[in-house]
């Protein structure tokens, strides 16, 4: 088995530096967002994602992590369990150790952990795309919390209209009443 390489997403998306432009930025989220996933009550990235975001093999990504250890508590990176790692092989093409995948669970990295893996690769692309992860990261967390603004306002509403239902059959019952 021939194994391929996927190209750098930093290429694929020929992003600008400017934050002013907004398209590349709405392009970076478009590719980006969809990579960060929902483990243990956290949003995190998997290492093959940062690594291939940040330009470097997934190999040299966890060798620096690895090395700079004190700089990444488990808040900021960790490793997935059995179980976790079955449930995203389940819901995402991951590979499996018996079909030449990974040999033991991946690393993910939340928003903090991403900062820090660009600033311990020290090379100008991860610094530069980090910069988009991190708006990813805030893009995510501002649309969740418009969704739970919403959900909140909807259960507002429901219990408001609840109310007015009750006390809609209340008059029609005292209406009845008076003209019976």
């Amino acid at each position: 088995m021939v194994a391929t390489t996927r190209p750098r997403l930093s290429v694929e998306l020929h992003l600008s530096p400017n934050p002013k432009d907004r398209s590349t930025d709405n392009l970076a989220l478009q590719k980006i967002a969809p990579l960060i996933h929902q483990i243990r009550g956290e949003r995190v990235i998997l290492d093959s994602d940062l690594a291939r975001i940040y330009g470097v093999s997934t190999t040299r990504l966890n060798e620096q992590v690895k090395r700079n250890g004190e700089r990444f508590p488990k808040d900021f990176a960790f490793r997935l369990n059995k179980e976790e790692l079955a449930n995203l092989m389940s819901q995402f093409a991951i590979s499996s150790p018996q079909h030449g995948g990974r040999r033991k669970p991946p690393l993910v990295f939340t928003e903090h952990g991403a900062i820090m893996a660009a600033n311990v690769l020290n090379s100008k692309e991860a610094v530069r795309m980090s910069v988009f992860v991190v708006r990813a990261f805030v893009k995510l967390r501002a649309v969740l919390a418009t969704h739970k603004e919403l959900a909140d306002k909807l259960s507002e509403l429901e219990h408001k209209v609840g109310t007015h239902d009750q006390a809609i059959v209340s008059i029609i019952a005292t209406i009845r009443i008076e003209n019976r």
